[in-house]
């Protein structure tokens, strides 16, 4: 097994929405709002027009793509043995994708999000994380991560309790650890908690600037670049339009990004990168072609619906 998945399985629900319906429900775009109440969450998916749904979750999608480059990978992510939950593991299965759960009935039903989509592309994200977010460290195959060449973890499911558990015995199984930090509100949300994993514990570290930004209260990008050189990890950071970069110890590669590309939606953009980033990586290419091949990963997507090419 080169590289092992833990994350949220989730199932995503694509819908095409317009801005007032985003004002409406009082959510900010391009950024994901957690939903604790089941109810309030069918609510706002009824009456959508479904585009498309599919077995998601963010480390899911990076798993899904470094399968598609041809690299023999495996997902531990907790689902319930629920219509959802069987469609997950058919998913993930079809892809080639080893997963290490063994489905049961939960108290919650199988995670799922509802990814709305407004005409400028960006995508803002709606999330019950139901069973998803209960995994904890009885989930977690010691012997399948050790066996792996790294194992990537995934900013959403981190939680205080027992996601924090599953985290700690992956971490230290692990020959390896990528973690992507997932999104600003995971970054606020547990921003000392992060910052330990940053500086102590993973090898590599994916975010965009955002959420470095936010993770060191930096007042510009200089400041980041700064502390990035200090950890000597690998940080990779996706800026945008301004391309991304990848700093290890004093060694900075930067990358453009690909023009005149035809966008229809946003999403898996950084979950690609990822796959792309990490397949290079394990192959031992160098930065500059790891970043290449992230770039190319995440301007293939981003021309499509969904998450998945």
């Amino acid at each position: 097994m080169r590289i092992i998945g833990i994350g949220n399985a989730i199932v995503d629900v694509i819908c095409k929405v317009d801005d007032e319906f985003i004002t409406k429900n009082s959510l900010t775009k391009s950024t994901m709002k957690l939903f604790f109440d089941e109810y309030e969450f069918r609510k706002l998916i009824t009456g959508l027009k479904v585009e498309r749904t599919i077995s998601g979750g963010s480390v899911a999608n990076s798993i899904v793509g470094l399968a598609q480059l041809g690299n023999t990978v495996g997902f531990i992510g907790k689902i319930s043995d629920d219509e959802f939950g069987i469609k997950y593991e058919e998913g993930l299965k079809s892809e080639k994708i080893e997963f290490f759960y063994s489905k049961k009935k939960e108290e919650l039903p199988t995670g799922t999000c509802l990814i709305l989509v407004t005409p400028d592309s960006e995508r803002t994200m709606c999330t019950f994380l139901g069973t998803a977010g209960k995994i904890n460290d009885s989930d977690i195959n010691s012997n399948v991560i050790k066996k792996s060449e790294i194992v990537f973890l995934e900013g959403y499911l981190w939680d205080e309790g027992e996601p924090k558990k599953a985290f700690d015995k992956a971490i230290l199984s692990a020959n390896k650890v990528a973690m992507s930090l997932s999104d600003q509100f995971c970054v606020d949300r547990h921003k000392s908690h992060f910052l330990d994993l940053v500086k102590n514990k993973l090898d590599i570290t994916f975010a965009n600037d955002q959420e470095m930004t936010s993770l060191i209260d930096a007042k510009n990008f200089d400041e980041v670049v700064s502390f990035a050189k200090q950890m000597k990890k690998l940080i990779v950071i996706t800026r945008g339009e301004k391309g991304a970069i990848a700093i290890k110890d004093r060694e900075i590669v930067e990358i453009d990004i690909r023009k005149n590309l035809k966008i229809v939606d946003l999403t898996g953009a950084g979950d690609l990168f990822a796959s792309g980033f990490l397949h290079s990586f394990i192959n031992k290419s160098p930065l500059i072609d790891c970043l290449e091949k992230g770039t190319e990963m995440s301007s293939r997507v981003i021309q499509q619906i969904g998450a998945r090419l």
